[in-house]
């Protein structure tokens, strides 16, 4: 069985050393075994793990979710049930997510309009920003700017 040293597992895998080694101090990754001059020596499962992590990480899911992926794959009894629980946790939450950033998105939009008719207007007669006014006349709910 081939071993690397974290310095080649970085290379392979496009992970920093720096993550290598927050991963298995997070615990995601098992502490590896030490050669006789006490560098660290990954095997393949390493390597698979790390592109776990990386996959995982590209869908949104935090450590601590992947923490949980990794329990459920390592414990396989009810795999299908838990893996789908978590995915629906995380699209809820991405969706939720996507909500309120289209709420943004109106808010912002109106903003930007109201903005752009002001300066539309003849340089003679200059105004406060409405946007400005507006914000410090009223309360902003949630993220989104009431235009």
């Amino acid at each position: 069985m081939e071993t690397l040293q974290i310095g080649q597992v970085a290379r392979r895998t496009g992970v920093s050393i720096d993550a290598i080694r927050f991963y298995e101090k997070a615990g995601l990754l098992p502490a590896p075994a030490r050669s006789s001059g006490r560098y660290r020596l990954y095997d393949a499962r390493a390597l698979e793990d790390l592109a776990f992590i990386q996959k995982a990480q590209r869908l949104g899911f935090s450590l601590e979710e992947i923490r949980q992926l990794f329990a459920i794959q390592r414990h396989p009894d009810e795999v299908c049930e838990n893996v789908r629980d978590l995915v629906a946790q995380k699209l809820a939450t991405v969706r939720k997510k996507i909500e309120e950033l289209r709420s943004l998105e109106v808010g912002l939009s109106a903003a930007l309009s109201r903005c752009q008719r002001t300066l539309g207007r003849a340089r003679r007669h200059r105004e406060t920003c409405p946007v400005l006014r507006d914000m410090a006349a009223r309360v902003i709910k949630g993220h989104a700017y009431e235009g």
